[in-house]
């Protein structure tokens, strides 16, 4: 039997329906209120369901991740990057034919035009790497635009196969641009993460020597930010996207929503707070300021706005992370500091009862650190692993029927009155 949920407005009786949900929570379908000459108030759409998605699930309460209906712990321990952006962009799991011929394509798109670079002549050394991405991937329309039809399926999978190949390659020249080095081309032999490392940190003229621990870790890291949901910077793909946009254009659209600090810069926090602390000896004075409720000071990288018991890839990245700096033996200060971080959080009741865990951007942010790699690159990252996510939610909204974006609001401005002449104000 359909659930109905009745609301009355001004003594008339109007049935909404209620959708059901394969997982998770049902949802009321409100549209039928418009012809009651009403809209919903939701600020920043917190209890709106803004689409129907088959791509990812999340329960917040329970700490469960799904792509696909896979768990990314499990993804994460047995897969591979470009593995799951199969998943995501087709639903399956794919062959091993499958995922062959599927890495063969991504490698035959990673290199990026010689004329195209010369949008990088454009940006100073000191220009943040997030401006330099958003125009890079921006410009990749002017290369991709006369014939692209975004309701052919064949076309909407080049786009995907072109953003997920080229999206490395991009954010490695914007490492290379800041450090003022030649561009290191993407190297045929080398998987998915390692050709990212050696394009930040290797040269052309040099063999690549890129560690397995550290490739796979940044791998890792890829596949726990692949896809998240409606969150902002997927939901700002998918309305300019209802514009009919070119994919390239509204790929660039979620990187500006996800450089935002309350987005993806908070992995950044997460260093800045360390850089802030600065030494062990300081730990407990700022332990203490954050269970100070008068103390603005917050620990960054703990607890979760949607995970409220634990982090499902920060169980996953945890891992990584020591992995990378046992294999570093680094002895850097800053690092110190953030295990033992990590210990008081996992071990003092205070943090425990508040359910104040590590979570994904506290370990990426420290692995990132360890690797050499600095803060301000740290979004770029994040724009690299999402990619695959933005773009399956781009070409699902463009699979099935969809309509342009156009929220409401409330309007609680002056009504409407006339023009007084200026000199009679």
């Amino acid at each position: 039997m359909t659930q109905k949920v009745q609301i009355t407005i001004d003594g008339k009786t109007v049935d909404l329906p209620v959708l059901e949900a394969n997982e998770g929570l049902n949802v009321v379908d409100v549209r039928g209120l418009i012809g009651e000459g009403i809209f919903t108030y939701d600020p920043g759409f917190l209890s709106t369901a803004s689409c129907d998605s088959s791509v990812t699930y999340i329960d917040g309460d329970a700490g469960i991740l799904l792509y696909r209906g896979y768990p990314i712990e499990q993804l994460a321990a047995n897969s591979s990057h470009l593995e799951v952006c199969y998943l995501l962009l087709n639903g399956e799991l794919p062959t091993k034919s499958e995922l062959d011929d599927f890495e063969k394509e991504i490698r035959s798109r990673m290199d990026v035009d010689e004329h195209f670079q010369v949008i990088f002549d454009g940006f100073t050394e000191d220009s943040h790497p997030m401006s330099m991405i958003c125009a890079a991937v921006a410009g990749l329309a002017s290369l991709y635009h006369d014939g692209l039809d975004i309701y052919d399926a064949d076309h909407r999978r080049e786009a995907a196969l072109n953003l997920i190949a080229k999206i490395p390659t991009l954010a490695a020249m914007t490492y290379k641009k800041s450090l003022g080095e030649a561009f290191v081309k993407p190297d045929p032999s080398l998987n998915y993460a390692e050709n990212f490392l050696n394009m930040c940190f290797g040269t052309k003229n040099k063999a690549p020597n890129v560690s397995p621990t550290l490739a796979r870790a940044m791998d890792r890291i890829f596949i726990l930010h692949a896809d998240h949901e409606q969150n902002a910077s997927t939901s700002t793909v998918r309305l300019a996207g209802s514009t009919e946009a070119n994919p390239y254009a509204a790929m660039a659209a979620g990187i500006a929503a996800l450089w935002g600090p309350s987005h993806g810069g908070a992995n950044e926090a997460v260093l800045d707070m360390l850089n802030e602390i600065g030494d062990e000896s300081r730990i407990e004075e700022y332990v203490a300021k954050a269970k100070d409720p008068d103390d603005s000071f917050r620990l960054m990288g703990f607890g979760h706005r949607v995970y409220k018991n634990f982090d499902p890839r920060a169980t996953v990245m945890q891992e990584s992370c020591h992995a990378v700096l046992d294999e570093l033996g680094l002895k850097d200060p800053l690092l110190k500091v953030a295990k033992q971080l990590e210990t008081i959080a996992r071990e003092q009741d205070y943090f425990i009862q508040r359910r104040l865990y590590p979570n994904v951007d506290f370990y990426s942010g420290i692995t990132f650190k360890a690797i050499g790699i600095p803060v301000k690159m740290f979004t770029v990252l994040f724009t690299l692993g999402r990619m695959p996510g933005w773009i399956t939610h781009w070409n699902e909204m463009l699979s099935g029927g969809f309509k342009i974006g156009r929220p409401r609001q409330l309007y609680l401005g002056p009504s409407a009155r006339d023009y007084t002449d200026i000199n009679q104000r």
